[in-house]
């Protein structure tokens, strides 16, 4: 996905650059008309870059809880603290809250990592979490909660709380 908007991006950049014609519609239809001059080799470099910086970030801080035992192995057992979202898809704050707590979380590079839990895939953990309304964020520091919050906040708001958990 990322590779491929690096694609159409570079397309899109080198049709614009392109000199006008003469006629005021003629560069609309021959750059409508040209099919992009693109061929993998002289891309590789960049967008397997991209896509490494792009998975890296987001693979080491975030992820997305499978089940109870993985909840287990990669929250509760976690030597790192932990920030779990519980949310789910129908969810309008969520939508909003959880890119932003993720962006906050990727700031401080591994201190603390960020678990996504869909509570209507994780009923179990919803309940035993006691997870009333969504989005509810929980922070874990060697298996225990040790702070809580329910509905949206702002970036300022989500990095005290992280400050508040990494200590």
């Amino acid at each position: 996905q990322m590779a491929q908007r690096l694609l159409l991006r570079r397309f899109l950049a080198s049709v614009v650059s392109r000199k006008p014609s003469h006629s005021r519609w003629a560069p609309l239809a021959s750059r409508a008309l040209q099919t992009p001059q693109l061929s993998l080799s002289n891309l590789t470099g960049t967008p397997s870059q991209a896509r490494s910086l792009y998975t890296t970030q987001v693979c080491t801080t975030t992820f997305n809880i499978q089940d109870g035992p993985d909840f287990q192995d990669r929250v509760v057992n976690s030597e790192t603290p932990v920030v779990v979202d519980f949310h789910a898809q129908w969810c309008g704050p969520c939508k909003i809250l959880g890119p932003r707590l993720e962006k906050v979380v990727a700031k401080q590079h591994g201190k603390v990592v960020m678990a996504k839990v869909d509570i209507d895939d994780h009923t179990d953990l919803a309940i035993e979490y006691e997870v009333s309304a969504v989005p509810t964020v929980l922070a874990i520091k060697n298996g225990d909660v040790v702070d809580k919050f329910v509905g949206i906040k702002d970036e300022d708001q989500l990095e005290a709380f992280l400050k508040k958990l990494i200590g």
